[in-house]
């Protein structure tokens, strides 16, 4: 079934840059250094996702990271979601990731996730003031859930319960 969380005749950006970052689509290009990125700071990011979410494992591969990298830009090419590393502007080092999902709450358009690697925390709240303005003024979202920063994980979890009682 077809996603229409953004608007078939919107081109997703493929990059990004501003003073701070260059963004890029999250692929298997990027394997190598996404995943020095992730395990320099897995036990800070482990469950970044929610309470449900076992990512990253500590023994997580490179391959397992290249397996998934596939699925994000395949994800990104059919217009399910779409996710990009974040780089330092001389793009030689990956300083995080941003993921851009439909919202499963009719109360968001969109559900975003975002990290910084332990190194580079001290841009955490750059890059989200970066995606918050990005967000909106080149995607148009203007409601955007953002679980586990500016809404708290147990509240996120309530919202989806009723979502799912109403289904």
């Amino acid at each position: 079934m077809p996603n229409f969380f953004i608007a078939e005749t919107f081109e997703p950006p493929k990059n990004f840059d501003n003073e701070y970052f260059h963004f890029r689509v999250l692929e298997d290009k990027v394997a190598k250094l996404d995943f020095e990125a992730v395990m320099s700071s897995q036990k800070r990011l482990y469950g970044i996702f929610g309470s449900d979410s076992e990512w990253p494992q500590s023994d997580m591969t490179l391959e397992e990271n290249i397996t998934s990298l596939k699925v994000h830009k395949h994800e990104f090419e059919s217009r399910q979601a779409f996710a990009y590393s974040v780089f330092n502007q001389s793009k030689n080092k990956c300083l995080g990731s941003v993921y851009i999902d439909p919202s499963p709450s009719p109360n968001y358009q969109c559900v975003v996730y975002l990290w910084v690697r332990d190194d580079s925390i001290e841009l955490d709240n750059e890059l989200y003031r970066t995606v918050c303005k990005w967000l909106s003024k080149e995607w148009s979202f203007s409601k955007i859930a953002f679980p586990g920063r500016c809404i708290l994980w147990k509240d996120w979890d309530t919202e989806l319960s009723v979502v799912q009682q109403v289904n």
